[in-house]
């Protein structure tokens, strides 16, 4: 019976851990020749590379007749991709407007909350005092600015130091900030 297994339904089994180890093994090379980007906090760029390597990976180990050699050469061709597209972000604006979402301001100082932007981000009310209390604003008032990120990752600017406003710098490129 054993042996009717192994000759049988288990004969497979090797090939895929064959394989999968050696998508892994793969995945762990372009990774690392990537940088940390692939990592990172992640553009809506980046999670469908992501999710296209995870497809791949996959497929190929999961393949009838894994074709580890295509499945290989794919995933080189998706880090390229991301590899080029990176690069491209930092010499292009354009390039980098369509990969990468824009941080939108939910509040600006004083505490005033951005309802259409919070729509926009669909962020509510509660979701902001939720983020407020994890940075330990005691005052609404205090806050400079609350910010969401491309990343979707939320960050609030507060103090008390008497510092009426926040350096422009900080905010530049986010979505209905305005100097001043």
């Amino acid at each position: 019976m054993l042996q009717s297994l192994m000759d049988g339904p288990l004969a497979i089994v090797p090939g895929i851990v064959a394989t999968a180890l050696a998508m892994y093994a793969t995945v762990l090379l372009f990774a690392r020749l990537a940088g940390v980007r692939s990592f990172a906090e992640m553009s809506n760029f980046d999670i469908a590379i992501t999710i296209a390597i995870g497809s791949t990976v996959a497929t190929t180990v999961v393949a009838d007749d894994p074709p580890l050699l295509r499945g290989m050469v794919a995933l080189a061709s998706l880090y390229a991709i991301q590899l080029a597209v990176s690069k491209l972000r930092h010499r292009l604006r354009p390039v980098e407007r369509t990969v990468d979402n824009r941080p939108i301001l939910l509040m600006r100082a004083g505490g005033e909350m951005l309802e259409a932007n919070m729509r926009v981000a669909r962020v509510t009310a509660d979701d902001l005092r939720s983020v407020l209390r994890k940075a330990n604003v005691l005052d609404p008032a205090d806050v400079h600015a609350v910010v969401m990120e491309g990343t979707g990752e939320v960050h609030v600017l507060h103090g008390t130091d008497g510092r009426a406003d926040v350096h422009p710098w900080l905010l530049e490129g986010v979505r209905d900030y305005r100097a001043g």
